[in-house]
């Protein structure tokens, strides 16, 4: 598909990013940990303080993919990019825009001095394990996802 651009992302694009987040989490049966909103996800990322960068896939002026990041540091490694969310709407997967997005924030962390990308991949996602495959992506199985929640 030669005409989606892949271009950073605007506060204009939220919205739709975050409709294409809830795809995801629908996806992976998930839907109800969703709970950022529109406004504080708009303003994490374009306000005072931006915590997240992004890439966004659009198609005939309609946002089909994101590719959403942040900095991670690493007392080993120094500077990593950590890819939070990489989501192509399912209509439209297998046509390359996960690969462009992929690439585009790969030379994002390359150009800006990352040390390098780490991200996650749910063991039973299939799809996106065999397309991270063809990439120089090492697995690790030793490490347990650990996490804290403040809200509860």
């Amino acid at each position: 598909m030669s005409d989606v651009i892949i271009r950073k992302a605007v506060q204009q694009d939220c919205a739709s990013m975050l409709d294409l987040i809830k795809e995801l989490a629908e996806y992976e049966k998930a839907l109800h940990e969703v709970a950022v909103t529109l406004d504080d996800f708009t303003q994490d990322g374009f306000g005072t303080s931006p915590v997240w960068g992004a890439f966004v896939a659009e198609y005939e002026g309609e946002i089909v993919g994101i590719s959403l990041y942040y900095d991670r540091y690493s007392t080993w490694k120094g500077r990593r990019l950590y890819l939070e969310d990489l989501v192509v709407t399912e209509k439209l997967r297998g046509k390359q825009i996960g690969k462009k997005l992929f690439d585009a924030t790969l030379e994002y962390g390359q150009t800006n001095n990352y040390s390098g990308m780490v991200f996650q991949v749910l063991n039973w996602n299939e799809p996106a394990i065999n397309f991270y495959k063809k990439y120089n992506t090492k697995f690790d199985n030793e490490w347990s996802n650990v996490s804290i929640e403040f809200n509860d």
